[in-house]
């Protein structure tokens, strides 16, 4: 249970520190945040809990084919916010992201990736 509560703490701390970065500047906020911080601390949990390194490459492996189709939302977001405001935009994004995610994994799968 210690451990997990440290899990917790030390991830939360993470989201903490990027929107204070982002606070203070918008471009090295958006730097912090681009950093694949979060992928490289489950890879580093999944380490410490001994999981296989088979499972560790594909985290990795599939974390890149997940967030290719997240890049859209990032152009609308600002887009958007100006618009419909904030509370409509992520929302908005969300079913962008699942809208670029349906027609991406199709194509990705001629490929032999399969994401679904």
């Amino acid at each position: 249970m210690k451990w997990l509560i440290t899990k917790y703490l030390i991830t939360a701390a993470v989201v903490v520190l990027v929107s204070e970065v982002a606070k203070r500047s918008d471009r090295f906020g958006g730097f912090v945040a681009a950093l694949p911080t979060i992928t490289l601390l489950t890879l580093v949990w999944l380490h410490i809990e001994k999981q296989p390194e088979a499972r560790l490459a594909k985290h990795a492996w599939y974390t890149f084919w997940y967030v290719v189709p997240t890049l859209p939302m990032f152009l609308v977001f600002p887009w958007l916010l100006q618009r419909v405001g904030f509370w409509w935009t992520p929302g908005s994004c969300a079913l962008i992201t699942m809208a670029c995610f349906g027609a991406f994994a199709p194509v990705v799968k001629r490929f032999g990736i399969t994401l679904l």
